[in-house]
């Protein structure tokens, strides 16, 4: 049990991170709470594949390889980077106390996924899109299993919302003198910065304006880009409030994710920048085919008789335009048969003979 306090706001809570035990295992909140988050993210992904020109059935495969990956990778990031001495292998493998790392998940999910749309033949940079919107909402769900495990918080506050609790106390207590090495000077006693709060309010308010700004895209691609904007900037200084980090470098008081979110802004920067002086007509979205629509419109195209362009529709367009739209399309290509040419009817003659 942890009794989470908020002093200056007079509010308390008391959790316990286990919601329930099946067959003798203790399931915590913290996993159900990161399964909820993943699950919207992704059925806003789903939702909204039309408008991205993404067969949402093909689209299941890349999703589930880019969730296994990045659980593994953000698993492996957080073991590698993170000062923490583990008994056992299980342990390091062991995520229901939590210990994941964001960047991790990044990579684990991207470049995977990346591989994966590959594989399924479907518009990679339009996922990313949209896959990186579904990241926003899991993102800002998620942060709150570490609410329950009272872990990502950061340093002292004497701000309103400055929380306290048992662990936050006994975690700085453990770690006062490394911190001070790191010039971090904490006192467990005193409420501290609850970052995983201002995490999930900037994550679903980033998803709030990129979903209010998704029709005015104008290259695929961008979506993911604006992501990499946000998320960059916003880890950066929320990870200058923690004090679980790796440090970078103790005289400029830099930490190593923050290093990496500096990369991310100015890599997006980048790219945004070069794209908007190089496109200047609106995005056109070419509407997703079906798996068997593909195959067929293969087979039309080898006869040398398509009679159906797969269309485009603005970015623009609404997403009931797109749904429209991308089934009469699929629908068209389906029912098209090819023409049978009928043979030549013979001519018959006077004396009952015939004639070609």
């Amino acid at each position: 049990m942890n009794v989470v306090q908020f002093p200056a706001l007079g509010l308390e809570f008391t959790l316990n991170r286990v919601a329930f035990n099946l067959f003798g295992l203790d399931v915590y909140w913290y996993g159900i709470i990161l399964a909820t988050g993943l699950l919207l993210g992704m059925l806003f992904a789903f939702h909204y594949a039309p408008d991205f020109g993404i067969d949402g059935d093909r689209l299941v495969d890349v999703v589930f390889v880019g969730t296994i990956m990045a659980i593994v990778c953000a698993r492996i990031y957080y073991v590698a980077f993170v000062p923490y001495d583990y008994g056992s292998i299980w342990e390091m493998l062991d995520i229901r106390d939590g210990g994941i790392g964001i960047y991790g998940a990044l990579v684990g999910a991207f470049l995977f996924g990346g591989l994966a749309c590959k594989w399924r033949k479907i518009p990679m940079l339009a996922t990313f899109d949209v896959v990186a919107m579904g990241f926003l909402v899991g993102q800002g769900v998620g942060r709150w299993g570490n609410f329950v495990n009272q872990e990502a918080f950061g340093t002292n506050t004497t701000l309103p919302w400055g929380m306290y609790s048992q662990a936050t106390a006994n975690y700085l207590a453990s770690h006062q003198a490394l911190l001070a090495q790191e010039g971090m000077m904490v006192d467990p006693t005193l409420p501290v910065h609850p970052t995983f709060l201002y995490e999930s309010i900037t994550c679903l308010v980033g998803f709030i304006l990129f979903w209010a700004m998704m029709k005015q895209r104008r290259y695929n691609g961008q979506m993911f880009v604006w992501y990499l904007i946000w998320n960059g900037a916003n880890r950066f200084w929320i990870e200058g409030l923690r004090t679980d980090s790796l440090m970078f470098s103790v005289e400029l008081n830099l930490r190593s994710s923050q290093v990496l979110a500096l990369v991310m802004v100015a890599a997006g920067l980048a790219v945004e920048i070069f794209m908007r002086r190089k496109v200047k007509e609106p995005l056109q979205v070419p509407l997703a085919l079906t798996s068997k629509a593909l195959d067929k419109l293969k087979g039309m195209e080898m006869e040398g008789a398509l009679g159906v362009i797969p269309q485009t529709l603005p970015a623009s367009a609404g997403h009931k335009e797109f749904v429209q739209a991308t089934r009469e399309m699929n629908h068209q290509i389906l029912s098209w048969e090819p023409e049978t040419q009928e043979p030549e009817k013979e001519e018959v003659t006077e004396n009952g003979s015939t004639e070609d």
